[in-house]
């Protein structure tokens, strides 16, 4: 019997996809903050129709973050203008000189500097947060670098053992997000942090390096307050 394919209803748009993704991830312009927690709201409306889930979408559905206002079709009309100008008033203009200027050299200086360069540079940061910083803050704590599997299935590079439970450290250098306090993980990213916390039994902590340090300070606070749920716990 032939596979029962599920129908789609996303739109294709061939090769402009690339471009369009680009610039709506570059600019956030689909973030929480601007278009809600989208898949907590599908999961919490359970729709059995599009046209379901758009009406319950347009009624529940607020921006996250400090002054939650809701969400219109206006509000998501205007973000589409707002890309459209990205697109055309800064990144054409910037991919047209990148392309201008693009050599071979270039090209084979970047893939070795990606494998070779960057690779030990994320290296030495990581291991200087965790063993300069978390193991000086946290000498209860049992850091130990992820498993293959672990790194790339669960976005997790450190595990800190607190007896039989554990935490989950993810380490992002500084440019990966410049205001790291907006930062939000996809939803990806979340399902994997949950499965974390159901196999570990802690929560997964996203540390931004900066220059080896800790950049986002407030971090602390909160892995100090796991540390005593999951001590309460064993």
């Amino acid at each position: 019997m032939a596979k029962k394919e599920a129908p789609k209803y996303s739109l294709d748009f061939g090769k402009k996809e690339k471009v369009l993704n680009y610039a709506c991830q570059t600019y956030q312009l689909s973030r929480p903050n601007k278009v809600g927690a989208v898949m907590a709201l599908i999961r919490e409306c359970q729709p059995k129709t599009i046209q379901e889930w758009q009406k319950w979408y347009f009624e529940n559905a607020y921006t996250d973050g400090k002054n939650n206002t809701k969400i219109t079709t206006e509000n998501l009309q205007e973000l589409g203008v707002r890309l459209h100008e990205k697109i055309i008033g800064v990144v054409i203009p910037e991919w047209q000189e990148a392309f201008a200027q693009l050599t071979l050299d270039d090209c084979i200086d970047y893939i070795y500097n990606l494998t070779i360069n960057r690779t030990f540079d994320g290296y030495i940061r990581e291991k200087s947060v965790i063993y300069d910083g978390l193991a000086k803050i946290f000498p209860e704590i049992q850091f130990e670098e992820s498993s293959s599997e672990l790194d790339h299935a669960g976005d997790i590079d450190y595990l800190g053992f607190i007896e039989n439970k554990a935490i989950g450290i993810q380490i992002k250098p500084i440019t990966a997000k410049a205001n790291f306090g907006n930062y939000s993980p996809s939803e990806r990213m979340r399902r994997s942090f949950q499965d974390f916390t159901n196999d570990f039994g802690g929560k997964v902590f996203i540390i931004f390096s900066l220059d080896g340090e800790i950049g986002n300070k407030d971090v602390i606070e909160k892995m100090k307050i796991e540390l005593e749920r999951l001590k309460s716990l064993n």
